[in-house]
Protein backbone atom coordinates (compact mmCIF):
# COMPACT_ATOMS: atom_id res chain seq x y z
CA UNK A 1 0.00 0.00 0.00
CA UNK A 2 2.42 2.29 0.20
CA UNK A 3 5.21 1.65 -1.28
CA UNK A 4 7.62 -0.48 0.29
CA UNK A 5 6.64 -2.66 3.11
CA UNK A 6 9.00 -5.03 5.62
CA UNK A 7 6.58 -7.98 4.76
CA UNK A 8 6.16 -10.59 7.98
CA UNK A 9 6.80 -14.15 6.13
CA UNK A 10 9.23 -12.95 3.56
CA UNK A 11 7.59 -10.86 0.03
CA UNK A 12 3.78 -10.59 -0.20
CA UNK A 13 1.93 -12.66 -3.18
CA UNK A 14 2.07 -10.25 -6.27
CA UNK A 15 4.47 -7.96 -5.06
CA UNK A 16 7.50 -7.20 -7.26
CA UNK A 17 10.72 -4.91 -7.57
CA UNK A 18 10.92 -1.99 -9.51
CA UNK A 19 14.27 -1.77 -10.53
CA UNK A 20 17.39 -1.78 -8.52
CA UNK A 21 15.81 -0.69 -5.43
CA UNK A 22 13.75 2.60 -6.69
CA UNK A 23 9.98 3.24 -7.65
CA UNK A 24 9.11 6.64 -9.70
CA UNK A 25 6.04 9.21 -8.27
CA UNK A 26 3.64 8.40 -10.81
CA UNK A 27 1.60 12.35 -10.47
CA UNK A 28 1.76 16.03 -9.42
CA UNK A 29 4.42 18.42 -9.15
CA UNK A 30 7.18 15.54 -8.95
CA UNK A 31 5.67 13.24 -11.38
CA UNK A 32 8.46 10.93 -12.47
CA UNK A 33 10.94 12.11 -9.91
CA UNK A 34 13.14 8.71 -8.60
CA UNK A 35 12.16 7.52 -4.89
CA UNK A 36 14.59 5.02 -3.60
CA UNK A 37 14.70 2.22 -0.81
CA UNK A 38 17.74 0.22 1.36
CA UNK A 39 18.86 -2.98 -0.11
CA UNK A 40 17.04 -4.41 2.95
CA UNK A 41 15.16 -7.63 2.84
CA UNK A 42 11.19 -7.83 2.41
CA UNK A 43 11.13 -4.63 0.94
CA UNK A 44 8.76 -4.58 -1.94
CA UNK A 45 7.17 -1.73 -3.73
CA UNK A 46 3.46 -0.68 -3.93
CA UNK A 47 2.27 -1.37 -7.93
CA UNK A 48 2.34 2.06 -10.00
CA UNK A 49 -0.94 0.85 -10.96
CA UNK A 50 -2.29 0.67 -7.82
CA UNK A 51 -1.02 3.99 -6.53
CA UNK A 52 -2.63 5.96 -9.61
CA UNK A 53 -6.11 4.03 -8.63
CA UNK A 54 -6.01 4.91 -4.98
CA UNK A 55 -5.01 8.77 -6.27
CA UNK A 56 -7.78 8.52 -9.00
CA UNK A 57 -10.62 7.82 -6.25
CA UNK A 58 -8.94 10.77 -3.86
CA UNK A 59 -9.31 12.80 -6.73
CA UNK A 60 -8.35 16.45 -5.76
CA UNK A 61 -8.98 16.30 -2.19
CA UNK A 62 -5.91 16.65 -1.81
CA UNK A 63 -5.01 19.99 -1.82
CA UNK A 64 -4.23 22.05 1.22
CA UNK A 65 -5.12 18.43 3.45
CA UNK A 66 -2.74 17.02 6.24
CA UNK A 67 -1.42 13.61 5.66
CA UNK A 68 0.12 10.95 7.77
CA UNK A 69 1.66 7.52 6.05
CA UNK A 70 1.86 5.11 8.55
CA UNK A 71 4.43 2.46 8.00
CA UNK A 72 5.68 4.37 5.38
CA UNK A 73 8.35 1.80 4.35
CA UNK A 74 10.11 3.61 1.14
CA UNK A 75 7.62 6.60 1.85
CA UNK A 76 5.98 6.42 -2.09
CA UNK A 77 2.29 7.40 -0.73
CA UNK A 78 3.36 10.05 1.39
CA UNK A 79 5.89 11.33 -1.16
CA UNK A 80 3.19 11.20 -3.44
CA UNK A 81 0.43 12.88 -1.69
CA UNK A 82 3.07 15.94 -1.13
CA UNK A 83 3.55 16.13 -4.78
CA UNK A 84 -0.51 15.98 -5.26
CA UNK A 85 -0.71 18.79 -3.28
CA UNK A 86 -0.86 18.28 0.55
CA UNK A 87 0.13 20.78 2.87
CA UNK A 88 1.86 18.58 5.39
CA UNK A 89 3.05 14.73 5.19
CA UNK A 90 4.35 12.89 8.20
CA UNK A 91 5.73 8.98 7.33
CA UNK A 92 5.98 7.18 10.26
CA UNK A 93 8.76 4.07 10.07
CA UNK A 94 10.05 2.49 12.44
CA UNK A 95 13.35 1.05 10.93
CA UNK A 96 16.02 3.99 11.30
CA UNK A 97 17.80 2.92 8.44
CA UNK A 98 14.84 2.82 6.25
CA UNK A 99 14.00 6.55 8.23
CA UNK A 100 17.20 7.74 7.30
CA UNK A 101 16.96 7.14 3.72
CA UNK A 102 13.19 8.56 4.22
CA UNK A 103 15.02 11.91 5.39
CA UNK A 104 17.40 12.05 2.18
CA UNK A 105 14.95 11.57 -0.23
CA UNK A 106 12.68 14.55 1.29
CA UNK A 107 15.98 16.65 0.66
CA UNK A 108 16.17 15.91 -2.72
CA UNK A 109 12.48 16.48 -3.24
CA UNK A 110 13.07 19.46 -1.88
CA UNK A 111 10.22 18.49 0.48
CA UNK A 112 9.32 21.40 2.42
CA UNK A 113 5.77 20.28 4.56
CA UNK A 114 7.14 16.49 5.07
CA UNK A 115 8.33 15.36 8.29
CA UNK A 116 10.05 12.07 9.02
CA UNK A 117 9.11 10.06 12.38
CA UNK A 118 11.47 7.32 13.68
CA UNK A 119 8.69 5.44 15.62
CA UNK A 120 6.49 2.06 15.94
CA UNK A 121 3.54 3.36 14.45
CA UNK A 122 0.75 1.90 16.80
CA UNK A 123 3.02 3.21 19.65
CA UNK A 124 3.02 6.94 17.80
CA UNK A 125 -0.94 6.50 17.82
CA UNK A 126 -1.24 5.81 21.63
CA UNK A 127 0.12 9.73 21.29
CA UNK A 128 -1.52 12.83 21.50
CA UNK A 129 -0.98 15.00 18.49
CA UNK A 130 -2.84 16.72 15.69
CA UNK A 131 -5.30 15.16 13.50
CA UNK A 132 -5.33 14.19 9.63
CA UNK A 133 -7.53 14.49 6.53
CA UNK A 134 -5.99 11.75 4.85
CA UNK A 135 -4.22 8.40 6.44
CA UNK A 136 -2.30 6.02 4.27
CA UNK A 137 -2.21 1.99 6.00
CA UNK A 138 -0.09 -0.21 4.79
CA UNK A 139 1.43 -2.78 7.14
CA UNK A 140 4.09 -5.43 7.00
CA UNK A 141 2.23 -8.16 4.88
CA UNK A 142 0.21 -10.89 7.14
CA UNK A 143 1.09 -8.70 10.22
CA UNK A 144 -2.43 -8.56 10.86
CA UNK A 145 -2.09 -4.82 12.18
CA UNK A 146 -4.44 -3.61 9.70
CA UNK A 147 -7.40 -3.20 11.65
CA UNK A 148 -5.72 -2.19 14.59
CA UNK A 149 -4.42 0.51 13.12
CA UNK A 150 -7.35 2.16 11.75
CA UNK A 151 -8.67 1.78 15.64
CA UNK A 152 -6.05 3.89 16.95
CA UNK A 153 -6.60 5.73 14.25
CA UNK A 154 -9.89 7.09 15.47
CA UNK A 155 -8.39 9.67 17.59
CA UNK A 156 -6.26 11.22 15.12
CA UNK A 157 -8.39 12.02 12.24
CA UNK A 158 -10.94 15.04 11.35
CA UNK A 159 -14.16 14.42 10.78
CA UNK A 160 -14.49 13.12 7.25
CA UNK A 161 -11.26 11.67 6.75
CA UNK A 162 -10.37 9.41 4.36
CA UNK A 163 -7.99 6.42 5.21
CA UNK A 164 -6.37 4.00 2.09
CA UNK A 165 -5.90 0.27 3.42
CA UNK A 166 -4.27 -2.51 2.41
CA UNK A 167 -3.78 -5.63 3.50
CA UNK A 168 -3.70 -9.64 2.54
CA UNK A 169 -7.24 -10.91 3.33
CA UNK A 170 -10.76 -8.59 4.17
CA UNK A 171 -11.36 -7.36 7.79
CA UNK A 172 -14.16 -5.63 9.34
CA UNK A 173 -13.76 -1.78 10.59
CA UNK A 174 -13.18 -1.29 14.14
CA UNK A 175 -16.63 0.59 14.57
CA UNK A 176 -19.85 2.15 12.71
CA UNK A 177 -17.82 5.07 12.41
CA UNK A 178 -16.12 3.85 9.05
CA UNK A 179 -17.40 3.37 5.58
CA UNK A 180 -15.89 1.67 2.84
CA UNK A 181 -15.96 3.76 -0.35
CA UNK A 182 -14.28 1.86 -3.02
CA UNK A 183 -12.21 -1.33 -2.72
CA UNK A 184 -9.75 -3.51 -5.11
CA UNK A 185 -6.82 -6.30 -5.59
CA UNK A 186 -3.53 -6.89 -6.55
CA UNK A 187 -3.11 -10.54 -6.77
CA UNK A 188 -3.33 -11.72 -3.34
CA UNK A 189 -3.55 -8.33 -1.50
CA UNK A 190 -6.55 -6.28 -1.45
CA UNK A 191 -6.90 -2.35 -0.67
CA UNK A 192 -9.44 0.19 -0.12
CA UNK A 193 -10.50 3.76 0.49
CA UNK A 194 -12.49 4.67 3.91
CA UNK A 195 -14.20 7.37 5.03
CA UNK A 196 -14.37 8.21 8.55
CA UNK A 197 -17.57 10.13 9.92
CA UNK A 198 -15.80 11.28 13.15
CA UNK A 199 -15.41 10.51 16.94
CA UNK A 200 -19.10 9.84 18.57
CA UNK A 201 -20.62 13.18 19.99
CA UNK A 202 -18.66 15.16 18.26
CA UNK A 203 -15.44 15.24 20.39
CA UNK A 204 -12.21 15.87 19.13
CA UNK A 205 -8.95 14.37 20.17
CA UNK A 206 -6.64 15.77 22.58
CA UNK A 207 -3.91 18.03 20.70
CA UNK A 208 -0.22 18.04 21.33
CA UNK A 209 1.61 20.02 23.85
CA UNK A 210 3.31 23.16 22.34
Amino acid sequence: MTAVRRTATGPGPGRHGAGANRLRIVGGLWRSRIVRFPDAAGLRPTPDRVRETLFNWLGQRLAGLSCVDLFAGSGALGFEARSRGAARVVLVERDRRVCEQLRRTAAELGGEGIEIVNADALAWLALPGERYDVAFVDPPYASGLAAPALAALEARLNPGARVYVEAPADFAAPSVRWARLREGAAGAVRFALYEFAGAPGGSTPQEASP
